[in-house]
C-alpha cells in the first residue's frame, strides 16, 4: 500500500498531510514543508511501506512527485552454530 504525503499551500504558509497521521503540520516556508515531507517519506519507507510525496504550487498545479520505496526488512544475523 502506498502512503500519500502532500504539501499544499494554505494562507501564507504550507501544510504537510499524510494518511497515517491525524494531524497536519504547518510551515511558513515551502522549503521546510518539503523537507519535512521527505523526512516523513523516508521514515515510512524504513517502516516497510512505500510513500509518495506530492508537492503542489499555490495555483494548485502539481509541482513535483517523489516516491520513497519501501525498504526491505532488516533482520539480525543469526549466530553461527
Amino acid at each position: 500500500m502506498i502512503r500519500l504525503i502532500s504539501v499544499t499551500p494554505v494562507g501564507e504558509g504550507w501544510t504537510v498531510r499524510s494518511e497515517p497521521f491525524d494531524n497536519e503540520m504547518m510551515f511558513l516556508s515551502g522549503a521546510k514543508a518539503e523537507s519535512a515531507a521527505r523526512r516523513m517519506g523516508r521514515t515510512i519507507a524504513q517502516s516497510g511501506a512505500t510513500a509518495e510525496i506530492r508537492i503542489f504550487l499555490r495555483d494548485g498545479a502539481l509541482a513535483a512527485r517523489f516516491v520513497c520505496p519501501a525498504s526491505p526488512a532488516t533482520h539480525a544475523a543469526e549466530p553461527a552454530a
